[in-house]
């Protein structure tokens, strides 16, 4: 399977320690230039454990492609759904709500990084999504109390609200 990754996600992944969930999970993640870019420049906490991590996972876009957007897509989410579709992927990785609708209109499949942990619990590569809510509860990364409530209740799992 091919998972092409928007930069919010892989960040909020980073932030709990998670992001090897998503080799396990799909085999092959792949991110454009600009992501790649996004994600790794600057002071945040993560930038440094994600050029490690994306250094060879880095696709240029085919520049003939083409996708809806709205006027808020960035340039990450833009070349995230024209490798996409370029690399006929199997999942977009984005937490971005408003994204995820654009997503949607271009048909492309999408999974958020809660997704991402419900999916490695079902497939048992963890045995709980707490420890990794929390880290991610805890840091800078902003996730919303129901979101977290309804996935962990999704999970089976209690959430200390």
């Amino acid at each position: 399977m091919i998972l092409v990754a928007d930069c919010s996600a892989l960040i909020a992944l980073a932030s709990c320690d998670g992001l090897h969930l998503l080799d396990a999970l799909f085999g092959t993640v792949i991110v454009p230039e600009a992501v790649y870019r996004e994600a790794v420049v600057g002071d945040k906490p993560e930038a440094k454990q994600l050029k490690g991590y994306l250094q060879d996972k880095v696709r240029k876009i085919d520049p003939v492609g083409s996708v809806l957007l709205d006027g808020f897509s960035d340039l990450g989410e833009t070349e995230a759904m024209l490798l996409y579709k370029q690399y006929l992927a199997d999942k977009l990785l984005i937490d971005d709500k408003r994204g995820r609708r654009v997503a949607k209109i271009n048909h492309i499949s999408t999974i958020g990084s809660l997704g991402v942990l419900l999916a490695a619990k079902q497939a048992r590569l963890i045995d709980q999504i707490f420890p990794f809510v929390n880290k991610l509860a805890s840091s800078d990364i902003y996730v919303s109390a129901d979101l977290i409530s309804t996935v962990m209740d999704i999970a089976g799992e209690e959430w200390p609200r």
